[in-house]
């Protein structure tokens, strides 16, 4: 069992930046895949960025992401990141951290095993 606890969440004013973390219980976090998602109101939640398990060589982004979203993984504090600059008020939601065991399909939400809470960002314009 793994369980995921988010912080780092806020308002923030549109082009700002913000970083989010995810702390996992759990001694194998290492080999998890792990990935950030978000809900917006009345939205459905959707894929935000995945990082793959061991040293996390592999990454993915959703395209309205990229090159602003960064996410990183630190194994030895059980802790997965997302460095997000450049905020657009679009980007306002609650983003939540998940865990799977295996590497592929990063950005497929039924394949995550473990959830956490979740964290709200607000980017106001």
């Amino acid at each position: 069992q793994v369980q995921l606890v988010e912080s780092g969440g806020g308002l923030v004013q549109a082009g700002g930046s913000l970083r989010l973390s995810c702390v996992a219980s759990g001694r194998t976090f290492s080999s998890y895949a792990m990935a950030w998602f978000r809900q917006a109101p009345g939205k459905e939640r959707e894929f935000v960025a995945g990082v793959t398990g061991g040293s996390g060589s592999s990454t993915s982004y959703k395209d309205s992401v990229k090159g602003r979203f960064s996410i990183s993984r630190d194994n030895a504090k059980n802790t997965v990141y997302l460095q997000m600059n450049s905020l657009k008020p679009e980007d306002t939601a609650v983003y939540y951290c998940a865990a799977k065991g295996g590497q592929s399909g990063l950005r497929v939400e039924v394949l995550y095993d473990y959830w956490g809470q979740g964290t709200q960002v607000t980017v106001s314009s």
